[in-house]
């Protein structure tokens, strides 16, 4: 059996779609708050929250299922502080979200040792269970992609959520309030990271370790300009950049004399190079980043 053949079987197809669904779950999230007109690079953090509060909750109830609904709860939660920040506030919106990102570090690393008493890694928990190979959330994803596209293009809460993001004084001007689309949209893009986050831990593995995330929410953000905040395209750049950790992972396990640092550098360097390729080609929302005052 030569390299190729080696390197691109069925096993790496499973792993790139295992890599790819919290891109994807995270990605999605961020579009909506996007596509409201809320820049949202807290993916990470909310990322983060998720994947601990999955943990935590699966370990004191023992039920996994609880977990990632408490990871969805807590998300939407620090959506909701981060759109009050955002929204409410007028707070610059990039300096909101990397607060966020640093409060997860600090606070995630600060609750294990307050509830495990431990430091790194909690104790394992139950997981979600395997069907097919793949975890649920996993097929939530296929549903997940369409339901966004639908919702996005083909109904009235889809074309508000649009129009907030392109023209709010001309949606505002039609009745329709847009600070409550905001909202809205940054809300759901907490409970998707959540989600994305209770992947990682519960759903592939079944314990939190410090950080684990590993940078996979600014991973998604870049997925998210790629995919030209559409679901299909979203879709397309998280299958692309789970293909390329997962064929990081094979080069490694084959150890074929590649500096493993290297290896490790794969998603990013492609992440970067997609982003220097294609983001002068994407055309954000216009009014992202603006803020807004009901007249």
């Amino acid at each position: 059996m030569n390299l190729i053949e080696r390197i691109f079987d069925v096993t790496i197809v499973m792993v790139t779609i295992r890599m790819a669904t919290p891109l994807i779950i995270a990605g999605i999230g961020g579009m909506f708050s996007e596509r409201s007109g809320v820049i949202n690079i807290a993916l990470e953090g909310k990322m983060l929250f998720g994947a601990f509060s999955s943990v935590a909750i699966s370990y004191y109830t023992g039920n996994p299922w609880l977990g990632a609904a408490g990871a969805i709860l807590i998300g939407g939660l620090i959506g909701f502080l981060h759109a009050v920040v955002s929204i409410k506030f007028n707070a610059n919106q990039v300096v909101s979200g990397v607060a966020i990102n640093i409060l997860a570090i600090g606070l995630t690393a600060f609750l294990l040792e307050t509830f495990f008493h431990v430091s790194g890694t909690t104790p394992t928990v139950a997981k979600l269970p395997v069907w097919g190979g793949f975890s649920p959330i996993v097929y939530f994803v296929a549903v997940l992609v369409v339901f966004s596209h639908i919702t996005l293009f083909y109904t009235p809460f889809g074309l508000r959520l649009i129009a907030a993001g392109e023209h709010p004084k001309a949606l505002e001007t039609a009745g329709v309030n847009v600070i409550k689309i905001r909202y809205l949209g940054v809300i759901i893009s907490g409970c998707l990271a959540g989600l994305a986050g209770a992947q990682l831990s519960i759903g592939t593995m079944s314990l939190f370790v410090e950080g684990m995330t590993a940078g996979r929410g600014f991973i998604a953000l870049a997925a998210l300009i790629f995919g030209k905040w559409t679901p299909l395209g979203i879709l397309g750049s998280c299958l692309l950049f789970g293909f390329t950790d997962a064929l990081g992972m094979r080069l490694a396990g084959l150890g074929i004399g590649l500096p493993t640092q290297f290896i490790q550098m794969l998603p990013f360097v492609v992440t970067m190079i997609a982003l220097v390729s294609f983001v002068g080609r994407a055309r954000p929302p216009k009014a992202i980043g603006m803020s807004y005052q009901k007249e």
